[in-house]
């Protein structure tokens, strides 16, 4: 800092001259950047004025610079406007303030401008106006400037190129991305990154793969990209053998922050706690314990994991200046998922007490922790506040939560007439809680309503016609399960097969429903075996009333015991000393005997169990669960 002073006094004393020399103000402009030297630079600009000194092009571009850097935008544009005959390099200036500043079409107006005045652009104006091209999704415009470049001879410049290929990956023309990527004669590793990614980002892993292994070099960004790409495909084990391979000896780079918080989602996806927590120990051993992203990302994992003490840990460890909406809204959607709903609703007026403004995905977490709980008021009571009293206004998953909520209450009439006075079409997953809502409460009538729509609107969806299948059984209605089956017949349509995991060791192993492919599954049917007689001993009566009704009890008994989290629970007391918990993932919805039956096997058997479903988490623990059977 003494040297920039040192600096500085000398840059200042050519102006003491009288006249003084203007070209003299243009480095001390320019050494004049960061909100420490606004104050003086305004001083210098003021002592311009007062000697009638106008700024021509050249020192106009560098106030321009030190005002748009300093967070003073408006100064900076008031600077340009003033300009008589501005250049290239004073357009620069000004398109690099709008751009950084968020104002993409003013970035464009202004490039339109300096088109129209005849100046050149150059490798510094091309890549912050194709930036804003990103911004606007305006694929048109990025060609246009892609034409200009092209004219000039910039399509090629590194700088121009990578940009250039950045626009097409993020406006949807992956094609054409790659087709400048081959015939660009010199690349960079940014310009390997933005292909990985854009291939990552539409699925195309085989592509991003070959990319990744053909690399001259490689850096963090381009190992953090297929990491993320990896995670948001779904592929969470080969997120997690990249991000191991990092971690080896040797290896050419090792992980950051970005890293990390790419990987926790694959832990999350796979329910892959010990991962989870060794991934966290890296973390702390490389000081990221106070970043604030990264121990947000570890909320979420650790809750979607069924570690909800580990995530609340989390969340307590960001300082309290430095919880943003996300960290806010992650912790309310994990209590929420967990059944917590009144721990749901205190975060929440904590956070309108720390002055955070909640969004949409903030009241998703709250109805859904209210629904979850039967908190049937108090969440009617902040959905019809949402737009008045938050400037929220309802989208369609609020209000399925909404009729999520008034559903599991039984309150069905009143969904429905809320249904009717929604301002937007209701589409599946409106008629889908409803759907639920009446298989639960036993409502055939509204349950046929819900069902055709659903028949209309998720025609590949096997589900809604064994739901109603099931129910028109339930009542002794034959021919309509006879029609029903038909239809799935006819289309080709098959249920969704039941699958659950459970993570033994660190390693996940999966069940199907009745699945016998397991190295221990002679052992797992073993304990299957001797289970309903310990259970019925115990108070449990099967629920046989969702089972197809064609066939005996007996089978219909054993269909029962042979669901996929009955094995995975199975297989975890097997291979689990006694006191650990288990915890299982399921990719439906848990259904009401296995629930029931889980409530015994964890009071029998002295065990915690969380149970994981594509709706919520269940905690089992001493013949009890957490929902209260409100679910």
């Amino acid at each position: 800092m003494s040297s920039q002073n040192q600096t500085l006094r000398t840059l200042l004393q050519p102006l003491m001259q009288d006249p003084p020399h203007l070209p003299s103000y243009a480095p001390i402009f320019q050494l004049l950047t960061g909100h420490n030297f606004l104050k003086l630079g305004q001083q210098i600009h003021a002592h311009m004025a007062l000697r009638g000194i106008e700024p021509n092009s050249f020192v106009g571009a560098k106030m321009v610079a030190m005002y748009a850097s300093s967070g003073d935008l408006d100064s900076a544009i008031v600077v340009f406007d003033r300009i008589i005959n501005p250049s290239s390099l004073l357009f620069n200036s000004i398109i690099r303030a709008y751009t950084l500043y968020g104002f993409a079409e003013k970035t464009i107006g202004s490039y339109i401008r300096m088109h129209r005045l005849g100046l050149r652009a150059d490798n510094f104006t091309f890549p912050f106006v194709l930036k804003s091209c990103v911004v606007l999704s305006s694929r048109w415009m990025g060609k246009c400037v892609h034409g200009q470049s092209l004219r000039i001879g910039l399509e090629f410049d590194l700088y121009v190129g990578n940009s250039l290929i950045d626009m097409y990956v993020k406006c949807g023309d992956i094609s054409d991305a790659h087709k400048l990527f081959d015939i660009m004669p010199a690349r960079d590793v940014s310009s390997w990154n933005v292909l990985i990614a854009g291939y990552m980002k539409d699925g195309e892993i085989n592509v991003a793969v070959d990319l990744f292994e053909r690399m001259p070099n490689r850096n963090i960004v381009s190992w953090t990209a297929m990491i993320s790409g990896y995670t948001q495909n779904g592929l969470a084990e080969q997120a997690l053998d990249l991000f191991d391979e990092m971690l080896q000896e040797g290896s050419e780079v090792k992980p950051n922050w970005v890293t990390v918080m790419s990987i926790l989602p694959a832990c999350a996806h796979s329910a892959a706690l010990e991962r989870g927590r060794s991934i966290h120990n890296f973390a702390s051993r490389i000081g990221l314990n106070s970043n604030s992203s990264v121990q947000t990302a570890l909320v979420a994992m650790y809750a979607k994991c069924g570690s909800l003490v580990d995530a609340h840990h989390c969340f307590e460890k960001i300082r309290h200046n430095e919880k943003s909406l996300i960290a806010w809204n992650t912790m309310i959607t994990a209590y929420a998922s967990h059944g917590c709903g009144m721990e749901s609703v205190s975060t929440f007026e904590d956070m309108i007490r720390a002055g955070i403004q909640p969004d949409g995905i903030t009241f998703l977490g709250l109805l859904s922790g209210c629904s979850h709980c039967g908190l049937v008021d108090v969440g009617l009571k902040y959905f019809n506040c949402m737009s008045v009293v938050y400037s929220v206004e309802p989208r369609v998953e609020h209000y399925a939560c909404v009729v999520d909520l008034l559903g599991r209450a039984g309150r069905l009439v009143e969904a429905m007439e809320l249904i009717d006075q929604m301002p937007m079409q209701a589409g599946p997953s409106i008629w889908g809680a409803m759907l639920a809502a009446c298989r639960s409460h036993r409502n055939l009538e509204i349950a046929e309503v819900a069902a055709r729509k659903l028949f209309v609107l998720e025609p590949d969806n096997s589900g809604n016609y064994v739901l109603l299948s099931n129910m028109y059984a339930e009542v002794g209605m034959w021919e309509e399960v006879k029609n029903l089956r038909a239809i799935l017949k006819c289309q080709g349509m098959k249920k969704s097969p039941g699958g659950s995991w459970i993570e033994i060791n660190g390693k996940a192993h999966l069940f199907l429903g009745g699945d016998t492919s397991h190295p221990q599954a002679k052992e797992i049917y073993m304990l299957l075996e001797a289970l309903p007689e310990k259970i019925k001993a115990a108070g449990y009566i099967p629920d046989t009333s969702f089972v197809l009704h064609d066939v005996s009890e007996e089978e219909k008994e054993y269909n029962l015991m042979t669901h996929s989290e009955k094995l995975a629970i199975a297989f975890g007391l097997l291979n689990t000393s006694p006191g650990v918990v288990l915890r299982v993932t399921k990719n439906l919805r848990i259904c009401i005997d296995c629930h029931t039956a889980t409530k015994f096997i964890s009071k029998i058997y002295g065990r915690e169990i969380i149970v994981r479903d594509v709706n919520r988490f269940h905690h089992f623990k001493d013949g009890s669960c957490s929902c209260r059977d409100y679910w």
